[in-house]
């Protein structure tokens, strides 16, 4: 089996074990056995911003040392980052299905993650399509900071801080999370070499 299947591979098979793994999740009081969505969906996104954030500091190393090899990992994570956001979307009006009764498609901080996914999928479009090193790098590095400086200064509706999870002082759902979280980083791994296999190296950097 070449490497491109054997990443394609694993990828969904961590992405089984994750199902697995949710479905016998800790419940919690308030929300009892939904809750697992919940912590789901927050696994996902942050997945999300972490290959986001992945993508920026490759970019930004492409573009100090003018490495193609860096450019090449910025765009892999940059498309990974947004598949998980993506489907972070749904999972989240799951969880706000099953847990609210409805969806409140308003919230504030969901109606920027519709934006920003919209943005994001229409931006790594177009970096595929004109393939220039550099500049993939750079929209990378970019995209995080806006996504970044714009939730920061979000108004907390239906996702209160500090984080509800760590906050909680109940060490299973906490450990539970963490784990949750470690596997999603390991599927987003496993799809950004696939996607890095496929063709994820952008043409030679043009600011050589």
């Amino acid at each position: 089996m070449s490497n491109q299947k054997r990443h394609l591979l694993y990828f969904f098979l961590t992405l089984a074990g994750i199902a697995v793994m949710a479905l016998f999740g800790p419940e919690e009081q308030s929300l009892g056995s939904n809750v697992r969505l919940v912590y789901l969906h927050g696994a996902w996104v942050l997945t999300a911003e972490i290959a986001f954030l992945a993508a920026a500091l490759a970019g930004l190393f492409g573009l100090l040392l003018r490495r193609d090899l860096f450019h090449a990992w910025s765009a892999a994570l940059g498309r990974t980052g947004i598949l998980f956001w993506v489907s972070y979307l749904p999972l989240s009006m799951l969880a706000m299905q099953t847990n609210w009764n409805g969806l409140f498609l308003a919230e504030p901080r969901f109606r920027l993650a519709m934006i920003f996914a919209v943005t994001g999928i229409l931006l790594q479009l177009g970096l595929w399509l004109f393939n220039i090193a550099w500049l993939t790098s750079l929209a990378n590095i970019l995209y995080i900071v806006v996504l970044r400086a714009v939730f920061s200064t979000a108004e907390n509706i239906m996702h209160p801080p500090p984080s509800p999870i760590f906050n909680s002082g109940n060490y299973v759902i906490i450990g539970f999370f963490v784990g949750l979280n470690l596997l999603a980083w390991l599927a987003a791994y496993f799809l950004a070499r696939w996607i890095y296999s496929l063709g994820g190296k952008p043409a030679e950097s043009l600011i050589r």
